[in-house]
């Protein structure tokens, strides 16, 4: 693999970390301002699930802030994995921005709910949901010949 298609893990749970507060915010925070925030968080989705995950804003800023600081990670991983769960949090952000704009609140707190759940999880302990889902839809799959 290239160093272009992995990533260092420490970016991707410092990305979760500003995700969680991000996400916990539009759900604490009036209309206006929970809603922008909430467009802000699904364009950073976007970047890092249809440009890059470098490309990302949270990963310029670990790139720039925190990783000179911390040096160089012992292993990076691959790319693959994470990106489809920027794809997963966009697809959930999506989703809460349609629950907003139908005035359905039950489908735009369960949605902002669920993707703070995951980023809170990859924050904490590591665990990533949407790459746990990628990597069980990659052993499901069938072979290619």
């Amino acid at each position: 693999m290239t160093p272009s298609t992995q990533v260092d893990p420490r970016g991707l749970r410092v990305a979760a970390a500003i995700t969680s507060v991000v996400l916990a915010l539009v759900l604490v925070t009036p209309s206006p301002v929970s809603i922008a925030l909430l467009v802000a968080q699904t364009a950073v989705f976007a970047v890092g699930a249809f440009v890059s995950l470098q490309a990302s804003p949270y990963a310029i800023a670990f790139a720039r802030l925190v990783r000179p600081r911390i040096g160089r990670p012992a292993e990076l991983e691959d790319a693959r994995p994470p990106r489809f769960a920027q794809v997963v949090g966009f697809v959930f952000a999506v989703l809460a921005l349609i629950g907003f704009a139908l005035g359905a609140s039950a489908l735009f707190y369960t949605a902002v709910a669920f993707a703070l759940v995951a980023a809170l999880l990859n924050a904490s302990i590591g665990l990533c949901l949407g790459c746990e889902m990628y990597l069980t839809w990659n052993r499901l799959r069938p072979a290619r010949v």
